[in-house]
């Protein structure tokens, strides 16, 4: 797998190229503190000099406007007042002596949470839509916030034993009360990958379950005992039917819906292959001239008959590289 910095002419005319920045759910700036974890007198200090943020049972977190940047928005946090952090809290990082930790609210915790933020002011929104409107610090914090607390709601029993289990390590490991087995946050590997013609077209394609006219690039699961660059040309093949070479790595992000790490690549199919949707998974696919991805994205994101892929996701940004070159 290769990597440069830069759009570049390859062999035939064709324009390689790559990601322009990091993807937004990519971004951090805190120091996650692994050796930490399980020392309880640092982990005390990291809570006394502590911010908190919460999240609600729709994964949403309480963000406020920008003041000097209004499309922006703040991860708002505040002091820790417990003497002890609760059993649901879990540690994000710290920056300096300064630790940042996140704890699971419910409907009512949240409005009480929120009340020293003013109600016109605030608003609880999910990382799909505000991880690209938050800075580098808020972005990976939510990030991280989000993957944590999900893991948690879903390992309440032993994968061993069956047994309940309870969280340990700051929240970064669960230890089964039965077998004693220790369980650490999963993370499912995943492939996306923009499949272009070389010629300025790439395909987009659609699932039923999606709004009308959102189309994205094509992504998939690894499979047990598959790399990464043979999970592309499966998926590929399997979802539109199109056999793809010159496979090639462009990026990573977290996503954590719930707990997956998505792994962008670029691969190259023969100018014009016809696409053939898998039936019940693709509900349609197109090859989409350049132009018209370029139109989409100076609109904001989309024009009448094509939605593309929210900023947050790096689909996004691969397809803004894509279309800057060439």
């Amino acid at each position: 797998m290769r990597s440069s910095q830069h759009s570049s002419a390859r062999p035939g005319g064709e324009v390689d190229f790559q990601l322009t920045g990091s993807p937004a759910l990519s971004r951090s700036t805190v120091d996650r503190r692994e050796l930490v974890r399980g020392d309880p007198g640092l982990l005390r200090a990291l809570w006394e000099n502590g911010r908190m943020l919460a999240v609600d049972p729709l994964g949403r977190a309480l963000v406020t406007r920008e003041e000097a940047a209004p499309h922006r928005r703040r991860l708002v946090d505040r002091p820790v007042t417990d003497a002890e952090p609760p059993e649901e809290a879990v540690l994000l990082g710290a920056d300096g002596e300064t630790g940042y930790w996140a704890v699971p609210v419910s409907e009512g915790e949240a409005d009480a949470w929120a009340e020293r933020v003013p109600e016109s002011e605030r608003e609880w929104l999910d990382l799909r839509f505000t991880g690209a409107l938050l800075d580098d610090t808020g972005a990976g914090l939510l990030t991280t916030a989000v993957g944590l607390l999900s893991w948690h709601r879903r390992a309440a029993f032993c994968a061993n034993c069956g047994a309940p289990s309870v969280a340990s390590q700051a929240g970064w490991t669960r230890h089964c009360t039965g077998c004693g087995r220790e369980e650490y946050p999963r993370t499912d590997p995943a492939v996306i990958c923009l499949v272009h013609d070389g010629a300025g077209n790439v395909v987009l394609a659609r699932q039923p379950t999606w709004p009308a006219d959102r189309y994205s690039i094509l992504a998939g699961f690894v499979e047990t005992g598959e790399s990464l660059e043979h999970c592309v040309v499966r998926e590929v093949a399997e979802e539109v039917g199109v056999q793809v070479g010159e496979v090639r790595y462009l990026g990573s992000q977290p996503w954590p819906f719930p707990r997956s790490l998505m792994m962008g690549f670029t691969a190259l199919a023969e100018p014009s292959a016809p696409l053939h949707p898998a039936d019940g998974e693709i509900e349609q696919a197109h090859w989409v001239p350049r132009d018209r991805v370029r139109t989409a994205l100076r609109a904001g994101g989309g024009v009448p008959g094509l939605i593309l892929p929210g900023a947050s996701s790096i689909a996004r940004g691969m397809l803004e590289a894509w279309a800057s070159a060439g």
